[in-house]
Order: structure tokens, then sequence, then C-alpha cells
């Protein structure tokens, strides 16, 4: 079959079993691989009722049939399953390598059923697949335990791609993640969770022979040269030539930089974290993804202040956000040591982020003591205390086990006015490293999503072809919600083929160039652009079974207050939620009471089946 291996890799970690599955090229036109194959799975295997840790969760790990092409951003993979945070359907992705090492080795993709008694790692390779003891990896943090199978089984770098757990996966932190290749990470919504209630420590996967067929490997040539030009210039090619550590003093200038909680947008220091300042000064070198021509990734070595010496990666925005200006911490060092010690032990930067951010607000409010918290003083940007607390997380000691359930649990758990401190959704996911207060379409986004993370993403090259206001008036609450609902699967798209954002931009006619060069299906924008809302529907009918009811698409009282100083501070979203909300489900085809998909929405997703 073009484009595809035919084949899923089925383990069941309960008999210790490991059979393929064929994959029907009808299947694949409807759901494309990725997220949209990984929702397939979950909903016909995965009753929505049960727990995300129990055995018959289903773990899905796929890549998209441009995996292993030249296509650049195209050896990603995407992550489907019952997440620990919201306890409904979670999609999230990672670059490096592994999507495309995975489709060399022979599959599209994996899906992990049942429980393991003892820990064991997934070892793909030319010959086979082989399931491994790992219980001398457990306690080993991310790049350790890379570091450790490559030994074991004979790899260089590069030439084997590693996703594993840390200790946060292992003691069932709801906010653990997965991460590989030197802290790529797909992390969202617990999936590293999950992995850790299975007890899988890992998948690795070696650099095979790539045996993958496609229709016009000419063509895909041609069009991995046209989205390297696009990443280029899309927005001046910043992204292409710094990646996104350039973004955090035009967020502070625009209000949307996370600071101290919320409870400014103020952070004079910003310009301490422009990466055309920490670039040169911390000795980076790009680490690139496979067939990725992008600056994107960078390690580096800190070379001033108390963390000089430290090798790592280079923080992303967010992570410069979440350990920075968040706990406000003025040391790019500091920051380059918080982030990567949080992937190390396997945690999400976000949640984490928010959970340290509202853990000092309490402190500085006397909602928490020193002898709540073991004896850590959570003063704003105490990095040691944060680092021992972080640890304490991850390890679920003392008043860690009650931060491991995530921002939401802990704060109703504390009760009182620091309920109203925290910043989380109803459904018990929490924003990116954002503050959504100046960006009210990401607000909505995350609030109504069933991914457990943004659900669009408003980078789009050809915002004419998605409808989308253009310019928008960011704070003019029928563009935004027209805007959202008309780019809303979008993003599926991308992450069904499974395509890096930064790569693509979400160029969707170019994509769908790339998606018949690769397959020969001739398929036309229009119908590429229905598949990516027909998977936005099936997650939506999923996670309404599970609970996930509308009365919870609402933002926590601190998510949605309005900002006390900033350029954004008399935009206040609030008074319009409730309205926004109407206009979006109108515009999606979803009952506004249930939240359901209405029938005519269904049958012309070709979701006929779900109606009755």
């Amino acid at each position: 079959m073009y484009g595809s291996t035919g084949k899923v890799l089925r383990v069941d970690l309960s008999q210790g079993k490991v059979w393929d599955e064929a994959l029907d090229e009808a299947t694949l036109r409807k759901y494309l691989g990725g997220t949209g194959l990984g929702v397939k799975y979950l909903f016909e295997e995965v009753d929505p009722k049960i727990e995300w840790s129990d055995p018959k969760n289903i773990f899905f790990l796929g890549s998209g049939p441009l995996g292993g092409t030249r296509i650049p951003g195209c050896a990603s993979i995407s992550v489907v399953t019952k997440g620990a945070l919201t306890n409904g359907l979670t999609s999230t992705q990672a670059n490096g390598n592994f999507g495309a090492y995975l489709k060399w080795c022979g599959y599209d993709a994996i899906v992990v059923q049942g429980a393991s008694s003892t820990w064991k790692y997934l070892y793909l390779h030319e010959g086979g697949v082989e399931l491994r003891d790992a219980s001398h990896l457990v306690g080993k943090d991310t790049w350790e335990t890379e570091d450790a199978i490559k030994e074991e089984l004979g790899y260089k770098e590069r030439t084997m791609s590693v996703f594993s757990i840390g200790p946060a996966g292992e003691n069932l932190v709801r906010f653990a993640g997965i991460f590989g290749d030197r802290g790529h990470a797909a992390a969202h919504n617990g999936v590293g969770a999950v992995l850790g209630s299975k007890k899988l420590k890992a998948f690795a996967a070696a650099r095979a022979t790539n045996k993958l067929q496609f229709v016009d490997p000419e063509k895909l040539g041609e069009l991995a040269k046209k989205f390297t030009e696009v990443a280029k210039t899309f927005g001046g090619g910043t992204v292409f030539n710094w990646g996104t550590s350039r973004v955090l003093p035009g967020a502070e200038a625009a209000g949307w930089l996370p600071v101290k909680n919320y409870l400014t947008n103020l952070f004079p220091q910003k310009d301490l974290f422009d990466g055309a300042r920490i670039r040169p000064l911390f000795q980076s070198k790009n680490y690139p993804c496979y067939a990725c021509a992008s600056h994107h990734y960078e390690l580096m070595t800190v070379t001033e202040g108390p963390y000089a010496g430290y090798f790592g990666k280079e923080p992303e925005y967010e992570q410069w956000a979440a350990w920075g200006p968040q706990i406000y911490q003025t040391d790019p060092g500091a920051a380059v040591v918080l982030s990567n010690t949080v992937d190390r032990l396997g945690m999400d930067t976000n949640e984490a982020s928010w959970v340290v951010g509202w853990v000092m607000e309490c402190y500085e409010k006397g909602a928490l003591k020193k002898e709540d918290l073991d004896g850590l003083e959570m003063t704003w940007g105490n990095v040691e205390a944060t680092l021992e607390l972080l640890k304490n997380i991850a390890y679920r000691r003392g008043y860690g086990d009650t931060l491991a359930e995530g921002v939401k649990r802990a704060a109703e758990k504390l009760g009182g006015e620091a309920v109203n401190w925290a910043i989380f959704t109803g459904k018990g996911n929490s924003p990116r490293g954002h503050d959504h207060r100046g960006r009210w379409v990401e607000m909505l986004d995350t609030t109504v999503s069933d991914t457990g993370t943004l659900q669009t993403q408003m980078l789009v090259v050809n915002k004419d072809l998605w409808k989308m206001p253009n310019p928008m008036d960011v704070f003019d609450p029928d563009q935004v919600v027209q805007a959202e609902a008309n780019s809303t699967g979008s993003l599926e798209v991308s992450d069904s083929l499974v395509q890096c954002w930064f790569t693509s931009f979400n160029d969707t006619e170019t994509q769908t160039e790339a998606l018949n060069a690769a397959t020969g299906w001739n398929m036309s924008v229009e119908e590429v652009m229905k598949v990516g809302k027909r998977i936005v529907n099936l997650m939506r009918v999923y996670n309404l079974r599970a609970g996930l009811t509308p009365d919870r698409e609402k933002p926590s009282a601190r998510y949605c207050s309005q900002s006390v100083d900033g350029p954004n501070k008399d935009k206040p979203i609030a008074p319009h939620w409730e309205k926004m909300l109407d206009k979006y489900y109108q515009l999606m085809g979803w009952d506004r009471k249930t939240g359901m998909p209405l029938p005519e929405t269904l049958k012309e997703l070709g979701l006929e089946d779900l109606v009755k």
C-alpha cells in the first residue's frame, strides 16, 4: 500500500503478546493516520466510562501517511489515549525521529492494551519486535533511560529513537508525559501516567532500512522544498531561524505572557529571555529532527550565573515562560535547568508551572505554609525550592502527592479562596504557556477542546481556505468564535498526517498535494478538510459519553479574570462567555443543551452510524 506499511503493531501487556494487524485503505482514507486513526481505535475499543488507569484503556502511538518521507516535520508521532487529567480522550504530539523509524520498522502505529505485572519496554528493529525487561530502568529519568537502552542494545546517537516515561510516569503523576530524542515531548493530559499504569517504561525503534513506497517520490521532493520555503517566510521566518526562543518579549508586549500566575502582565526582565541574546551566549547547537532544515531545536550549555556549565536542551517558548515569568524568576540559566529537570522527570511543563505558580501565590498569601510544603520556602522565583518541589511531585513525596493530581484537584482539595487562584478548565486540563486573557480564541479553544490541549491552531497559511476573519479583531467575541469554529479540524489534519505545525503552518492545500503524491488517492482539499471535522466530532461524541458535558466547558475564575495591567486590562472575556458558547455550538452544528453533534452534522461527515 503506497504511503503506508498496511500494518498496526498490537501489544497485549497482560498476556505478554505482540502481533500484527492489517490496515485497509478505506480506513486510512477516512481517518488518514496519527490522531484520526488513534481516535477510531479508542472509540471502537475503549468504554468511555472506564477510568484512564484501567488496563482496558489503550495507548495508541502512530505516524501518518507522510511519515518516513523527506517532507519536513513528518517524523513526528501522535499519541491517543484516555487521559489522566480529564479522564476523557486526549491527543498529543511529539516531534523528533520516532515516526519515521516506526514506519521503517514496518508499522504505521502501535496499539498497547492491558497491563504488565512487571516493567517492560518495547523494542522494534529490522528483524522484528521484542517486549524486554525494564526493571533495571525503573527510577531513571528520560535522558538516562534513552542512553541506557541505546547502550544495552548497541545503538549510537540517531540510529535509534527512544521515547520513555520518567519517575513521574512511574508514580502516576496525572500530568506525566512521554519524552524522547533528547527532550521532545508528547506531554498533555497525563499520557505518561497511562503508560505508568501499564508498566511500560519505553518505546525504542531502530533506524531500519527504508522500504516504504510512494506513488510520486519526485513530487514529494518538490513539496518538501515548498514546505521549507513556507517555513522560511512565515512570520518573517522567526520560527525557522530561531525556533520559539524569540517569542517571549513580543508576548509580554502583546499582553499574553503568563506572569506571576496571572497576577500581572508585566515582566521587565523579558529581554533577558530573548533567543537572539541567549543562543549565542549559551553556546547553542542545532539538533534537528529527521528531514528538517529548521533551527527550531537546539542543545545548549549555560555559560553564566550559578548554573554555568549545565548542559541540556534549549527551552521552547512555553518552557521559558513557565520557568521565568510564570514563577517570577529572572535567571535564564535557571530556566534552562528547571525546564530540563521537568522533562527528565517526565512531566508536562505547562501543568507543572501552573502548579508551582499556584503554590507560590498560596505561600505568599498564607494559604500554604512552610510546614505544609515539607519545609520548602516557596517564595516567588525560588529556584532551589522549586527544583525540590518538582522532585517531590514526581515521586509523590509529602505535599507533592497532592500536587501530582494537577492544579485543579489540588486547589479544590485545599479549598477556600485558593481555588480562585488556580488556572484550569472545568474538564481538568490547563492552558498552554500563554495568558489567554490576551488570546481569547485560545481560551475558547482550550476550554471546549476534546484533546485535553489546543484543538485548533491559528497558525494557518491560507486563512481564506478555512474562512477565517482576516484580519481578525482578537477581542471581538463574534470574530473569535467564527475563527475557532471555521478552523477547527485544521490541526487534526496536521496531527493525522502527522506533521509538525512549525513546518506546515497548517497549509492544508500543500498537505493535500503531499498526501496524494504519497498515496495516489487524489483527494480534494475539501475532502481532507472534512476528515479534520470528522475527527473533531468523533472525539466530541466519545468525551460526552465519558461525562465531559457542556457544563464543564468553562474556565476557572483566575483563568478568565480581568487583567489588572498591561495592554489588555480593559478587555474582560467573562461577560461574553455564555453567548460565545451559544454561537460556537451553533456554528459547529451541536445541540446547545447536550453538546452532542446534531444528526445532520454526523451524516454530513460520514458518521451516520452514530446518529442512533
